[in-house]
């Protein structure tokens, strides 16, 4: 059994480096930049007996608009359903109830993120990035 939580003194901030560092999205990320971005989002971490095996995170004003990114479940315990109860926890999270507008991006995941009302971008042609890297 799981246990999701948001307090942010649970996070094994080497589990969440080491995974993001080697992750197509995140390759590189350095140690302290992970402490940042951790700093300003609202944590999701996944634990089985107190380890921390999976993680997500929201950056969100908690009305108007929420991105979800850096989800990953350790690729040991991948396919035991605990990315579909975290992203359960994420979307019933009392916080973020009022949220309008998700957003995330993924390369590989549309199955599992499907599930939970993501779609396509309706108007793609509204819709802009800005890049600095």
């Amino acid at each position: 059994m799981i246990e999701i939580s948001t307090d942010n003194n649970r996070l094994d901030i080497d589990v969440i480096h080491s995974y993001l560092t080697n992750s197509y999205w995140g390759k590189g990320r350095t140690k302290q930049e992970v402490k940042t971005t951790l700093k300003n989002s609202l944590n999701f971490g996944v634990f089985i007996k107190g380890e921390q095996i999976g993680f997500a995170r929201i950056v969100t004003d908690y009305i108007v608009f929420a991105y979800l990114l850096d989800v990953f479940i350790l690729p040991n315990y991948r396919g035991k359903g605990y990315s579909k109860q975290l992203m359960n926890k994420i979307v019933n999270h009392s916080l973020l109830k009022k949220v309008e507008t998700w957003f995330l991006m993924t390369k590989d995941a549309h199955r599992l993120y499907t599930q939970f009302g993501y779609t396509e971008l309706p108007h793609p042609e509204k819709a802009m990035i800005r890049i600095v890297k």
